[in-house]
Parts: C-alpha cells; structure tokens; sequence
C-alpha cells in the first residue's frame, strides 16, 4: 500500500515476530542461540506463507520498561533484527517495548530496517509501567542524525494496554501524532494484544488518515474472518495472536494460519 504521502509505504500484511525473553530479562532461558533460530524460523513462516512484512518485537521482556531500553536490550534487537533481515527477503519493522522509538530507529538503521512502530509517539499514556510520555522530539532528531529518513515511523493513538491521563478527543491525539509529531502513520489497536479493534475509534482516526494522506494501520485482533472488513477501512494490518498456534500470543507461528490469513485478504 502506497499512502498520499510522498515518503511512506507501508506493506498491506504485517506478521508478528514476537522475540522471547532477551539476555537481561527475567524470563531468559540462557540459550541465545535457541531465541535467534526462534525468530528466523518464524519470519521465514511469515514471509513464505505470504505475508508483505514481518515486525520484530522483544514480546518476552516483560515487565518491560516504560521507555528508554538499557544497551544491552538494543544490542540484542540488533543482532536479531539483522539475522531476521538475512532471512528474509520482505521489508522488517521493529518495535522496541514498552516505547523506545529512538531504540528503534537505532535498530533500524543499523539493520537496514524499513518502519518502526512506537506505542507511545506523542502525548502520555498510564500503562501497567506507569506513566509513559512519548519522545517524538528524540526519535525523528536520531532519525536524522543517522540520515535514516527513509525509516518510516508509526504511531499508535490510544495503544493497547493503556488508559489516557485526560479525556481527550481520540481524533485530536491522532492528527497532533502526524502535524506535531511528525509521524509517517497510524496505528489503531484494541484495548490488549489480540483484542479486535474498536469500529467507531477506527472510522474516527480513518478521516484524520485520509487528510493527512497517511496510512492508517490496525495494530491487534485481525482474522482471517475480519481481515476484509478491516481492509476496507485500513491500509495495513499487524497480525500476531491469530498467526500463532492454538491462538497462544507465545507460541511459534503456524504456516497454515498464514496462508488462512493471506487467503482472506481481499486481491490475493
């Protein structure tokens, strides 16, 4: 999908590479090379089933931060963002948790990545780690500094796993991510991971796309079922739960719930 913009194309079907527990976090089993084969398994799962591209997340790091991740944490994305890239030949996104965007475009740029998503752009938001307040100003600063503009940076409004610090209009936190914050795209999700999207919050933040001339991303919850529904409205999709065997967000993807997905997606 190409949107208005004249920088930003986003592919149409993104796949989740949740990465396990990394060195440093609680649940890491020691065995590094176990998490790299895990990865690159899954992303050529994705990439081979059909899927246009393939997102890189360090999912097993909970409880994770609330934004600046240590050296460590990036240099493990790092290695593993670029032994997914070698594996495969469709464009690789990061998303570095809880809200690291300047972690991410690092990530990026050192990998030749081509998106990163950044939960938390532009504004606050109170999540499970507390207050999480977006860094807009140091991601596309980094950006520049690393001549990585051809990075795109999408950003989520209201993400998941998260309640607003004041009631604000959904659609004045959407625009303020694209005119204040310089975001390349949107991301709208449920309120957790796997959850569907709220109808009305998609039509809402569907308009400030459409005249902003960005694309608009569902980040949580598309099926096989849902993915035409959404496609109507949505220029791209992030799937992971409905990926994964028996619906298990921790479990390795299964190829033939890819190509279920890609099957239903309307013009394949």
């Amino acid at each position: 999908m190409t949107s208005e913009s004249d920088a930003t194309t986003i592919p149409e079907l993104v796949g989740m590479v949740h990465l396990s527990a990394l060195p440093g976090a609680p649940g890491f089993d020691g065995e590094r090379a176990t998490l790299r084969e895990r990865a690159v398994t899954d992303a050529r799962t994705l990439a081979e089933g059909g899927m246009d591209a393939v997102l890189v997340e360090n999912f097993g790091d909970a409880p994770f931060r609330p934004g600046e991740v240590p050296r460590h944490v990036v240099a493990s994305m790092t290695a593993l963002v670029g032994a997914v890239r070698r594996a495969v030949d469709v464009p690789v996104g990061v998303n570095v948790l809880r809200s690291d965007g300047p972690g991410a475009v690092a990530i990026a740029a050192a990998t030749s990545a081509s998106f990163v998503r950044v939960n938390v752009h532009t504004g606050a938001r109170l999540t499970d780690q507390g207050i999480v307040e977006g860094r807009a100003h140091e991601t596309l600063r980094l950006r520049q500094r690393l001549d990585a503009e051809g990075v795109a940076v999408l950003a989520d409004v209201a993400v998941k796993h998260s309640a607003p610090l004041a009631d604000r209009p959904v659609v004045a936190e959407a625009r303020e991510a694209i005119e204040r914050g310089g975001a390349d795209g949107l991301v709208v999700s449920g309120p957790a991971t796997g959850a569907p999207v709220d109808t009305a919050r998609l039509e809402e933040v569907a308009g400030v796309a459409d005249e902003t001339g960005v694309p608009l991303v569902v980040g949580s919850g598309v099926t096989p079922d849902s993915v035409g529904d959404i496609l109507d409205v949505a220029d791209a999709v992030v799937v992971g739960t409905a990926l994964k065997r028996d619906d298990d967000v921790t479990a390795p993807v299964d190829g033939d719930r890819v190509e279920r997905l890609v099957a239903a997606a309307p013009g394949r």
